[in-house]
C-alpha cells in the first residue's frame, strides 16, 4: 500500500520591519536573528537601507550588492532621502529575480526578515516600497512590525502620532500589522496597552499632561483633537496586536513570534483573498482594455479598407474613360486609313518604293542599251545623286 504522501510546507512568513529613525530597527532585527539562529530556525535576512554603513548581521540579499549610494547620489544630484528612493527605485526593477531566490529556498528556511530604511517615509510612501511590499505578500505571507520608541512615546501627543502613522502604513499596505514597542529595559509598555485598550485612561492622561513643556493640555484646540482621533482609532486598535519587547535584553521575542503566527493566519484568512479579487479585478480590467485597443483597431482598419476601395473605384472609373478615349481615337483612326504602323514596317515599304524606282532606271538603261548594267550606276556617288533626286 502506497504510503500518504507528506503534507506540503506552508511558505515562511517575511517580516517587514518598518519604523522611525532611532526606534531600534536594526537592533530588533539584530537580536531576532540571534533569536532564530538559538532555535535552529535561521531566517533569510534582506537588507533594503542603502545608506547603512555597517550591518549586526549577516544578510542574504543586500541592496548595497546592486546600488552604491554615494554614486546614485552623485550621478543624479540628490540628497540623502532622493539617493535612498532612487536607490530603491532601481533595486525594485529587480524584485522579480529576488522573489525567483526566495522561491527556491522557501522549504529550507523558516522565515524571512526584511529590513527598511530608517528614513520611513522613503519606503512606505514610494512607488519601489509598494511594489516591493505586494511582490512579497503575493508569494509569502507577509506581516508588517512597526517598531515604537517606547521611551518618546509616554506622552499623549506622541503616541497619538505614532499611533496615525501605523494607522497610515496599515491601510497603505493593507498588510497585516504588529505595533512592537522597543527599549522596555528603558521604560515599560503597560501604559500604551492601557491606553490602547480603555478610552477613559487615555482621557485621564490627556487631561493630566495640561501645562507640561508639549503644550497639550486638557483644553484647546489640540485636545479636541487628540480626543477626537483617539474615538476614531478605538475601532482600529482592535485590528492590532501589541507586543513589547526589548532588543537589547531579547525579552518579549517569543511573544512576538506568537503574534507573527497569528498574523500568518490572519493573512491566509483576510488578506490572501482580497489580494486575489484585487489581482483578479485588475486582470479583468486589463482584457477590457485590451478588447477596447482591439475594437479600435479593427474600427481604424475598416475605415482604412473603405477609404481604399473607394479610391479603387475612382481608379477604375479614371482607367476606363481612359480606355474609352484611346479607343474612340484608335476607330477614327482605323476609319480614315491611318492606322498606327509599327517601325520595322515603316522601314520595309519605304525600301520597297526606293528599289522600285531604282529597277525602272536599270530597266530602262539596259533595254536602251542592250548592255547589262552600266558601270555609271555601281558607282556610290550615282545612287546618292538618284537618292537624292527620286
Amino acid at each position: 500500500m502506497a504510503e500518504p504522501a507528506a503534507p506540503k510546507k506552508s511558505p515562511p512568513p517575511a517580516i517587514i520591519c518598518i519604523g522611525m529613525a532611532g526606534s531600534g530597527k536594526t537592533t530588533f532585527v539584530q537580536r531576532l536573528n540571534a533569536h532564530l539562529h538559538e532555535k535552529k530556525r535561521p531566517p533569510y535576512i534582506v537588507n533594503l537601507d542603502p545608506a547603512v554603513k555597517n550591518v549586526p548581521f549577516e544578510r542574504n540579499i543586500d541592496i548595497r550588492d546592486s546600488v552604491n549610494y554615494r554614486e546614485v547620489m552623485a550621478q543624479y544630484n540628490l540628497g540623502p532621502n532622493g539617493g535612498i528612493m532612487t536607490c530603491l527605485n532601481l533595486f525594485a526593477t529587480k524584485i522579480d529575480q529576488v522573489l525567483g531566490i526566495l522561491e527556491k529556498r522557501q522549504d529550507s528556511i523558516t522565515s524571512i526578515l526584511v529590513d527598511t530604511p530608517g528614513q520611513i517615509e522613503c519606503f512606505v510612501w514610494s512607488a519601489s516600497g509598494a511594489i516591493i511590499t505586494d511582490a512579497l505578500a503575493s508569494s509569502f505571507p507577509a506581516v508588517v512590525a512597526y517598531i515604537i520608541d517606547t521611551p518618546r512615546t509616554t506622552s499623549p501627543a506622541t503616541f497619538m502620532s505614532n499611533m496615525l502613522y501605523a494607522c497610515s502604513i496599515l491601510y497603505k499596505t493593507k498588510l497585516p500589522m504588529i505595533l512592537v514597542f522597543n527599549k522596555t529595559d528603558a521604560q515599560d509598555a503597560g501604559f500604551a496597552k492601557e491606553w490602547m485598550t480603555d478610552f477613559e485612561a487615555f482621557q485621564r492622561a490627556l487631561r493630566e499632561s495640561e501645562g507640561n513643556e508639549e503644550g497639550v493640555g486638557g483644553s484647546g484646540y489640540m485636545a479636541s483633537l487628540l480626543n477626537s482621533m483617539s474615538l476614531m482609532l478605538d475601532e482600529f486598535y482592535k485590528h492590532l496586536d501589541l507586543v513589547a519587547v526589548s532588543a537589547m535584553t531579547g525579552a518579549g521575542i517569543d511573544d512576538f513570534m506568537k503574534a507573527v503566527e497569528g498574523k500568518c493566519a490572519e493573512y491566509e484568512r483576510d488578506y490572501r483573498p482580497e489580494m486575489e479579487r484585487a489581482r483578479a479585478k485588475r486582470d479583468e480590467q486589463r482584457v477590457k482594455e485590451k478588447e477596447k485597443e482591439l475594437d479600435r483597431l479593427m474600427k481604424d482598419m475598416d475605415v482604412d479598407g473603405a477609404s481604399s476601395s473607394r479610391s479603387g473605384r475612382k481608379k477604375s472609373v479614371k482607367v476606363e474613360e481612359e480606355q474609352g478615349v484611346l479607343s474612340d481615337l484608335e476607330s477614327s483612326d482605323e476609319e480614315a486609313g491611318q492606322g498606327m504602323l509599327e517601325r520595322d514596317d515603316d522601314e520595309g515599304a519605304m525600301d520597297e518604293e526606293e528599289e522600285g524606282l531604282q529597277g525602272r532606271y536599270e530597266r530602262t538603261l539596259m533595254e536602251s542599251t542592250g548592255d547589262s548594267i552600266p558601270e555609271v550606276l555601281q558607282d556610290e556617288s550615282f545612287r546618292r545623286y538618284m537618292n537624292a533626286n527620286k
